[in-house]
């Protein structure tokens, strides 16, 4: 325990706190001594006023001694909403020491991503991908650590950061462990729910044994610190009381004391029935009576500055929303600092401007703020709007006094609200901007901008709440105002949002029955198109019996003139590839499609008319068609998109994904199981169980069974959940072909017989004949080879069928592989040598490889052997290089 302390408030939280010292000593000499070492986490929990601040202080004391850079920030109660309003805080002394071109030259490719957000930059036209705007501020932070190294950073009172700051952090100490920062956060221990709750559990789970629970005084050290601040004669009396009062709270222990001073009260048992009237005046109703003590004046004051609240509460703002002069409003402030209600910021903790005020403690600034009548409150977040717009911080600055205003139909305040909104979703704040709009909705908004806002709030929760965004977007398309093509663009996100909540049918018939009201043209033709995209994505029965038809037609009438008729050739070109029809049609399609050999100007990979998902089925298309140049030209042309638009989400992942898929088809498998854990880290952080998950999970299983890594491909399986029930949304490859193998692999033969056989069932409820997208057959064909060879010959038949009218290399190939495996003597031989002469020419090294390998052994020929050894060392296939060597009796 400390046995003393120097008298005054400044020590007293320091007190019986050599265990949390030491420790902060240890973390601190840690960071100076290497600067190669691994970063720190330390997380302070805590009640109100037990000291968390006060190590905060004594942590920067620490580290200014030994020459660190500190970065300091704290969360603020009527500033939750505020997003990014604690990381601003805490990058604003690197950002002010940073001329312009060298911000930009720090952040790199992060700038246009991360600068919006902190401040630096201005926001781009298109809403930010919240994820990506979290990676940029987690690269700029990790960028500028290293400039400033040795390099603290300090968050007070974190429970109640912004959400935005709490994302960014939680995503940041996961990365300490290759950045040299020590990251001390205070908070308290209290239950914060939602998002901000989940992030702050990430915080304190990184943390892991390094939370300290910082507790209160016991009797003996409130009577030291007692006996330091009123002198040696306190008597033992007096001491154990003021240690009853205060529950061995520091900062009530000191601020009781204060008061014992200011009153010239005698440290006697005499005297210690007063210390309960005294206390009860440091917190709420008792500290409203102190201030009202102070005069009216000083109380609107107090009042405005907690309305303002912050870091920084500056005089001419406080000022004016009290309606004040400004000699009169100095006066107040003095009047408030002598009181211990305000003070001014430590300049050292935290940038302020000269003669900004903040509160002594959050605890009294709680007291002041509920101590404002409702009414009064409501008025005064009014006149704060007004004043932070008129001093140009903005409508997103302002918005959390907007918000606060009562609702009486004030269309401008409406409008401000959309404003607001418009500029959260710039900076990558959907919930901000969302908590905006529904406000709105509050007011309420005239009849004929009603929609509007509704139309706004959908677009703002679409990929946050679909099952919201539906509500939203149904009854705005219900009311007037929606026409033309912003109906349609509505009528098009609410389909969008029904298939993210799994309501597949429902979208599809959403879009058919606005199609039904339009007559024919551009927009009619565009609703077509949705309704055939989504049901080329469903996984289950059709649920139009003759799409395929239909889509074949309308195609047919389709010069590819405008994008409308360009999405029904892709959609086209997709059903056709799927249902295995012929590979030089479905390229006829596809190629229809483009522009120049290009995609054409609004279906570009960040537009949002049309969405990722077609354009992931042309790709696709050419992917399964053995076109695998123009596959990977947009699949990597995807990825160049979206890394440089700062799309990190689910975009992204879906990105690396099928470029994954494509390296697979080329048979890079390396390079293929490279972009797919990318792809798998990414969709992790969007979501288990999301179409883009199984996407990652799927195609990495398949190149992991392709390298021969079985028992890595299970791992994969089971940790991912990759098993039965399967998602609503078609997967390339067909997961159940997948799984089916893998079970086959691991040796549960009848369990991977079983999976296939519902692979052939579902395929067959679809009508997905196409042999190399949904390959059940033949790996079905292989395991019933010897249980039961009549069957499989008539699935190896079929195969070959089935490639024969899809005409690819690849498939053919693939087929004839099938085919000699269940031959045996010069029947088998010819077979193979036909699958290596079919495959030889195709592009996917991968099968040429396998097919050599097999040709060679069943022709006993080592320079056939040698040749398919060498394809797949360069393949990355394992497993083939250790089959091959086996039969070389090399291995």
């Amino acid at each position: 325990m400390t046995e003393a302390r120097p008298a005054g408030a400044a020590s007293a939280s320091l007190w019986e706190r050599d265990e949390e010292i030491a420790a902060i000593t240890r973390a601190v000499d840690a960071l100076c001594a290497d600067r190669s070492s691994s970063g720190h986490l330390l997380v302070l929990r805590g009640e109100a006023g037990v000291g968390k601040t006060a190590l905060l202080a004594e942590t920067r004391r620490i580290a200014e001694d030994r020459g660190c850079a500190i970065w300091s920030a704290r969360g603020g109660e009527t500033l939750r909403s505020v997003p990014f309003n604690v990381v601003r805080q805490l990058l604003q002394p690197a950002l002010l020491s940073l001329l312009p071109e060298e911000a930009r030259e720090y952040l790199g490719d992060w700038y246009d991503i991360a600068g919006p957000a902190l401040g630096v930059a201005e926001p781009g036209d298109t809403p930010a991908d919240p994820q990506h705007v979290c990676d940029g501020l987690v690269a700029a932070v990790s960028r500028l650590a290293t400039r400033c190294y040795p390099l603290v950073l300090l968050i007070d009172d974190a429970h109640w950061a912004d959400q935005e700051t709490l994302r960014w952090l939680a995503a940041f100490t996961e990365r300490l462990d290759r950045l040299s920062v020590l990251v001390v956060v205070a908070r308290r221990p209290e239950e914060v729910g939602g998002d901000r709750g989940r992030y702050l559990d990430t915080i304190g789970e990184a943390a892991g044994p390094r939370v300290t629970s910082i507790t209160t005084l016991t009797p003996a050290s409130v009577a030291g610190l007692t006996r330091a601040t009123l002198g040696e004669h306190a008597d033992a009396a007096f001491c154990r009381e003021v240690w009853a009062v205060t529950d061995g709270n520091p900062y009530d222990t000191v601020e009781l004391l204060a008061k014992v001073k200011d009153k010239g009260l005698e440290p006697t048992e005499a005297s210690a029935a007063e210390l309960r009237p005294l206390n009860r005046a440091a917190r709420g109703g008792g500290l409203v009576d102190r201030l009202e003590e102070l005069g009216v004046e000083a109380t609107r004051f107090a009042m405005a500055a907690a309305i303002l609240g912050g870091v920084g509460i500056s005089i001419d703002e406080a000022s004016r929303l009290a309606v004040m002069g400004r000699d009169t409003a100095v006066r107040c402030a003095e009047l408030l600092r002598t009181a211990r209600i305000l003070t001014e910021p430590d300049p050292a903790a935290l940038p302020a401007a000269e003669g900004d005020l903040e509160f002594v403690h959050p605890l009294i600034a709680t007291a002041v703020y509920d101590s404002i009548p409702a009414s009064l409150r409501t008025a005064m977040h009014g006149i704060a709007a007004k004043i932070v717009t008129e001093a140009g911080k903005g409508l997103a600055a302002a918005s959390r006094h907007l918000i606060q205003v009562h609702p009486e139909g004030d269309q401008e305040l409406v409008e401000q609200l959309r404003g607001a909104a418009g500029e959260h979703l710039a900076v990558g704040a959907p919930d901000a901007a969302r908590r905006c709009l529904e406000r709105a909705l509050a007011e309420p908004p005239d009849p004929d901008v009603h929609a509007h806002v509704l139309y706004d709030l959908g677009c703002a929760t679409l990929l946050t709440a679909p099952a919201r965004t539906v509500e939203h977007l149904r009854t705005a398309l219900a009311l007037p105002g929606l026409e033309g093509d912003l109906r349609i663009d509505a009528v098009y996100r609410l389909s969008q949002a029904l298939l993210h909540n799994d309501q597949m049918e429902e979208a599809v018939r959403t879009v058919e029955a606005e199609a039904n009201r339009l007559d024919p043209g551009p927009a009619k033709m565009r609703l077509q198109a949705v309704q055939f995209m989504w049901e080329c994505v469903h996984a289950g029965e059709a649920i139009s019996p003759n799409r395929s038809e239909q889509l074949t037609a309308l195609a047919a009438t389709c010069t590819g003139r405008d994008n409308a008729e360009r999405a029904l050739l892709i959609l086209r070109g997709f059903d056709a590839v799927t249902r295995g029809e012929n590979a030089e049609e479905v390229v006829e399609y596809c190629d229809r499609a483009l522009v120049n050999g290009g995609l054409a100007p609004g279906l570009g990979w960040t537009d949002q008319v049309w969405g990722i998902e077609l354009l992931m089925m042309l790709s696709s298309s050419y992917a399964y068609t053995d076109r695998l140049d123009r596959a990977d030209t947009f699949f990597n042309e995807a990825l160049r998109t979206y890394e440089s638009a700062g799309w990190s989400g689910g975009h992204l992942a879906l990105a690396h994904a099928y470029l994954g898929l494509g390296l697979r088809r080329r048979g890079r498998l390396k390079e293929a199981e490279e972009s797919l854990r990318k792809s798998l880290r990414l969709a992790e952080r969007v979501g288990r169980g999301l179409p883009l998950y199984w996407s990652a999970t799927c195609n990495l299983v398949d190149v992991l069974l392709c390298r021969g890594h079985v028992e890595e491909a299970w791992e994969v399986a089971e940790e991912c959940g990759f098993a039965p029930p399967y998602p609503s949304t078609i997967v390339l490859p067909d997961p159940r072909s997948v799984r089916g193998r893998l079970l086959l692999a691991v040796g549960r033969t009848a369990e991977g017989i079983n999976e296939l056989e519902e692979a052939e069932k579902a395929a067959a409820v679809r009508g997905h004949l196409n042999p190399v997208m949904v390959p059940w057959a033949a790996d079905l064909a292989r395991a019933l080879a010897t249980v039961d060879p009549a069957r499989a010959a008539l699935l190896a038949a079929d195969v070959r069928r089935r490639a024969e009218r899809f005409g690819t290399d690849t498939a053919i190939g693939e087929a004839l592989r099938c085919a000699a495996a269940l031959e045996t003597g010069q029947r088998a031989v010819r077979l193979a040598h036909q699958a290596v002469t079919l495959l030889e020419s195709s592009p996917s090294q991968y099968e040429h490889a396998a097919a050599r390998i097999e040709y060679g052994i069943l022709s006993r020929s080592v320079s056939e052997l040698n040749r398919g050894l060498s394809l797949a060392r360069t393949c990355g296939a394992d497993g083939l290089v250790e089959q091959a060597e086996r039969a070389l009796g090399t291995g």
